[in-house]
């Protein structure tokens, strides 16, 4: 057995014994465990979702309601509720009224959808009836299938905008010439007035010239010598001249009225075509001068019915200006615009007359080749990019050379509209691929 160790400590020796088996201690309390989150830091995020449920109430449903005031109403008290809120069962009671809300206000979003369609189909139909009763009055066809084609289509503010420009500029020129046209045959109907009056005229003077005539022949039958009738026949013969004289004045003015009826006939009809032009200025770009897809719809169907009572080719040609939008970046949308407009310049100029150039969108166009076979219209094509390049394209005193990318397709038998354009846009994609500035034929 091992001796206690001794110590010493102011001359007195201490023995340390072996302490006992340690008392076990009491167990210290366990501290309480520390919330998640501040509760200062929850009440700001309850307090900032309330704000934006009050914000949300107030100004994004406040002006979405504005045709529903019962919506509406609902919505104000919901928000001044929220506001106030700060129990859990004030919070639920909130929960519950803002579901109750979005259910009505989902029913009245279909009654308002259903309305807006009704709306648009009332307006087509009224369409449909301006154009069967103004058969005629063909200067008014290319506004009605405009908006026709609007509404046919999904709309959009940017489209409705650019329809209504549109419009607003056909319908002034139209009204200026309107204005005219309607001078003119007031005119028409003043000379046409005159002409009957004129001619009325005439019979009247030919019939007191008969009457006279017979008097004088009564007054013949019953002279008794010559010297008689020697003043009666002066008398006749001078009746006769002022009645040629009154005849063939007359005749002129007939023949001078009638001219100016013509004229103004002209005129009337110039004026109609003029009319008729106006309204087909609704089928073109209005930036390009080119023709839009409404107009490009309506030519390919000419040429495509052409084509097939001749039994010629007809190919079309799907254009890209290439590095289109790094040119908008680089120079300005400007520049850009300036870009298509001298593109089209040059294809009217180089292309036949025949031949149909359209914007197909953004910097796309389609060229529609009639009685052309597809070797032939590649050259063609090829040989528009080579004058295109030949004529360089200025913008603020820089010369700047734009290229295009091409895919060319010959229409098959019965191939429609869609699927010929399709081909010609694969075979975009393809000169696109194999370095730009390329024409390709469709397969």
């Amino acid at each position: 057995m091992v001796a206690p160790p001794v110590r010493k400590s102011a001359g007195v020796a201490l023995v340390d014994m072996p302490s006992a088996t340690p008392m076990p201690k009491a167990a210290a309390p366990t501290p309480a465990a520390l919330p998640a989150a501040p509760v200062a830091t929850e009440s700001r995020q309850l307090r900032l979702l309330r704000e934006l449920l009050v914000r949300t109430l107030t100004l994004a449903l406040g002006s979405l309601l504005r045709n529903a005031p019962e919506l509406a109403e609902e919505s104000e008290m919901l928000a001044s509720s929220a506001r106030n809120a700060t129990t859990e069962p004030a919070l639920n009671d909130i929960s519950a009224r803002l579901k109750q809300l979005c259910f009505r206000i989902e029913l009245k979003a279909d009654d308002l959808a259903e309305e807006h369609e009704l709306l648009l189909r009332l307006f087509q139909l009224l369409l449909e009836n301006i154009g069967e009763l103004l058969e005629d009055d063909s200067w008014l066809s290319g506004q009605l299938a405009n908006v026709q084609d609007l509404l046919s289509g999904p709309l959009s503010r940017s489209a409705l905008l650019d329809a209504t420009r549109s419009l607003k500029e056909v319908i002034y020129k139209q009204g200026v010439l309107k204005h005219s046209l309607k001078e003119a045959k007031v005119t028409v109907k003043n000379m046409m007035i005159t002409f009957i009056d004129r001619l009325g005229e005439v019979a009247t003077s030919t019939g007191d010239f008969h009457k006279k005539m017979g008097n004088y022949s009564q007054k013949i039958s019953q002279a008794k010598d010559i010297i008689e009738l020697n003043h009666i026949l002066e008398d006749v013969m001078r009746d006769t001249r002022l009645a040629q004289t009154e005849v063939l004045r007359s005749q002129e003015d007939i023949i001078a009225a009638k001219q100016e009826v013509q004229e103004a006939e002209a005129r009337i009809e110039q004026l109609e075509s003029q009319l008729e032009q106006m309204s087909e200025l609704v089928r073109e770009d209005q930036l390009t001068g080119s023709l839009n897809r409404r107009g490009l719809d309506d030519a390919y169907e000419r040429e495509v019915a052409r084509s097939t009572r001749r039994k010629t080719p007809l190919c079309v040609a799907l254009l890209d200006l290439d590095d289109f939008k790094r040119l908008n970046d680089t120079y300005g949308h400007t520049a850009g615009d300036g870009a298509l407009i001298h593109l089209v310049r040059v294809i009217k100029e180089t292309l036949r007359t025949m031949d149909v150039i359209a914007r197909f969108g953004g910097e796309e166009f389609l060229i529609v080749l009639p009685d052309t076979p597809l070797e032939e219209a590649v050259q063609t094509v090829t040989r528009l990019q080579r004058e295109l390049t030949k004529r360089i394209f200025m913008h603020d005193n820089q010369k700047l050379l734009i290229t295009f990318s091409a895919g060319v397709a010959l229409r098959n038998d019965d191939e429609e509209q869609t699927d010929l354009i399709k081909r010609a846009d694969e075979a975009l994609y393809e000169a696109k691929r194999a370095g730009k500035n390329r024409v390709v034929a469709a397969r």
